[in-house]
C-alpha cells in the first residue's frame, strides 16, 4: 500500500466487530467509538434493521448497475428528493463523498460553462483531482495541477487570520465584502461556491448562521450555483437542523446538495442532489456502475428510515449539547484546550501548546491517551491539532459520560506532558 495511506496509532489498531456504539480489536479490547469511522457509522454498528436489509438483498442479488431499474434506489430517490428542501429535485448515487462532489462540480460547470469554482479556505471535499483542486486545506491538497481554476474566500475560520475577533455580525459583513471583493478580481463567469455548512476534516469549525444566506445574495447577483457539501452534516448529525444548509435557510435551498458517509451505515454510498435543470444539463452519455447498487441503497433506506423513526436528529440535539457542556467544563482548567466547538455530535477540541500556538503534537498524544482509555476519536484541523468527535447519533447519555470522563483523563495527561508543572 502507498506511504501516504496512514494509520492512527504508533501502533496500529485492527478492529474486529461492533455493536450499538462499541468496537472491538483483535485482542479482544472493547472501545467506546466516538468517531464512526469517519462519521461513516452513523446509526450504530451492526443495527439490526440494515444488517438484515443488506444480508436479505445480498441473498436476491448483489449489482445490477444503473442500466437496469431497481426499486431501492428508486424509492431511496424519492425520500432524498423530498426531505433535500431543493425544489423538482433530481438525486443521482455515487459510491462516495469524493464522487458525489466530483459529479457536482461537473454538473456545476458543464450548465454555467465556467471552470471558475469559489471555495472556502480550510475546506475539503475529497481526494479526486477535481475535489483536490477545490480543497483549501494544504495538508490534503497534494497538486497544484488542475481542471479547475480555483478562488477562495473566508467565511470558516473565526479563531485566527485577518478576521478573528469579530462579532458574528461584523464577520459575516466582512466576508461578504471579500467575496465581492474576489468576484470583482475576475472578469469571466464564475460557476458555482462549494461549502461545507461545517467544515470536516478542517476541525469542524463553521460561520455564523446566516452567513451563506448573505453570500447567497451576492451569489444571486452573478448567477453563480450554490453547492452544499453535506457528507459530514447531513442527515440531522448536528442537532439543530437536518441540513447544515437549513442554519442559512433564509437563502432557501441550495442548488445542488451532496451527500454520503452516513446515509449507507457503512456501505459504499454517496449522491448529489439538483434541481432537474440542473442535474439535466449533461448533453453527453453516463451511468454509475456501482453508484446506488441494490446492496447499497437497500442498507440506506433501512437506515434512513431508522433515523427518521427513532428521531436521532433530535438525540443528536439533546445528547450532543449535553456532551459540548461536559467537555467545556473539562476545558476550562486546562490551558492545553484552545476551544471546544461543534454543534449536535460534530464536536472539535482544539489543542494548543503552552505559547498557544496550535498544537499537532499535543492532539497526536491525545490520541494515543484516549485509546489508552477506551475511547476512539479522531483527529483534523488545518495544523492537525483538532480532536474530531462524531459518534452514532444513537449515544445515550451515559455513554457520553463515559466518553467525556475518558476524555477528561486524557487531556489531563496531555497538559502535564507538555507543561510538566501542571499535574495530572
Amino acid at each position: 500500500m502507498p506511504e501516504w495511506l496512514s494509520l492512527y496509532y504508533r501502533e496500529p489498531l485492527q478492529l474486529s466487530h461492533g455493536e450499538g456504539r462499541y468496537v472491538w480489536d483483535v485482542e479482544g479490547r472493547r472501545y467506546l467509538d466516538f468517531y464512526g469511522g469517519v462519521l461513516t457509522t452513523m446509526t450504530a454498528h451492526a443495527l439490526p434493521e440494515v444488517t438484515k436489509a443488506v444480508a436479505e438483498q445480498a441473498g436476491r442479488i448483489l449489482h445490477t448497475s444503473t442500466l437496469y431499474l431497481d426499486r431501492h434506489m428508486v424509492e431511496l430517490a424519492e425520500r432524498i428528493a423530498a426531505l433535500s428542501g431543493i425544489p423538482d429535485a433530481r438525486v443521482f448515487f455515487t459510491t462516495s463523498g469524493t464522487e458525489a462532489n466530483d459529479a457536482a462540480l461537473l454538473l456545476a460547470t458543464s450548465f454555467r460553462r465556467s471552470n471558475q469554482i469559489l471555495a472556502m479556505r480550510n475546506g475539503y471535499h475529497g481526494r479526486s483531482f477535481s475535489t483536490v483542486a477545490v480543497t483549501g486545506n494544504a495538508a490534503w491538497s497534494p497538486t497544484s495541477l488542475s481542471p479547475l481554476q480555483t478562488l477562495y474566500v473566508h467565511g470558516c475560520v473565526r479563531t485566527s487570520g485577518p478576521y478573528a475577533g469579530l462579532t458574528d455580525g461584523q464577520f459575516t459583513d466582512a466576508c461578504v465584502a471579500d467575496l465581492r471583493d474576489v468576484l470583482g478580481q475576475t472578469r469571466r463567469d464564475v460557476a458555482a461556491l462549494i461549502a461545507e455548512p461545517v467544515q470536516g476534516v478542517g476541525g469542524f469549525t463553521s460561520p455564523p448562521d446566516g452567513l451563506y444566506a448573505a453570500f447567497r445574495e451576492v451569489l444571486d447577483e452573478h448567477g453563480i450555483l450554490w453547492i452544499s457539501d453535506e457528507v459530514q452534516t447531513g442527515w440531522g448529525r448536528t442537532g439543530e437542523h437536518f441540513w447544515g444548509w437549513q442554519a442559512h435557510a433564509a437563502s432557501g435551498p441550495p442548488d445542488l446538495l451532496t451527500f454520503a458517509k452516513g446515509i449507507g451505515n457503512g456501505m459504499s454510498l454517496g449522491g448529489v442532489v439538483a434541481r432537474a435543470e440542473v442535474m439535466n444539463c449533461l448533453d453527453a452519455n453516463s451511468i454509475s456502475t456501482f453508484g446506488g447498487s441494490p446492496v447499497t441503497t437497500a442498507a440506506g433506506l433501512a437506515n434512513l428510515t431508522y433515523l427518521l423513526e427513532h428521531d436521532l436528529q433530535g438525540n443528536a440535539r439533546r445528547v450532543g449539547g449535553l456532551l459540548i457542556e461536559r467537555l467545556r467544563a473539562v476545558a476550562a482548567g486546562l490551558p492545553v484546550v484552545r476551544e471546544v466547538r461543534g454543534r449536535g455530535l460534530m464536536i472539535g477540541i482544539e489543542l494548543a501548546g503552552p505559547d498557544g500556538s496550535p498544537s499537532p503534537e499535543a492532539a497526536a498524544l491525545a490520541l494515543e491517551h484516549t485509546r489508552e482509555q477506551g475511547l476512539l476519536v479522531g483527529r483534523g484541523g488545518r495544523e492537525a491539532n483538532v480532536l474530531r468527535i462524531a459518534p452514532p447519533l444513537t449515544l445515550t447519555v451515559a455513554e457520553a459520560e463515559e466518553g467525556a470522563a475518558a476524555l477528561a483523563t486524557a487531556l489531563r495527561a496531555v497538559q502535564h506532558a507538555v507543561d510538566p508543572k501542571e499535574r495530572p
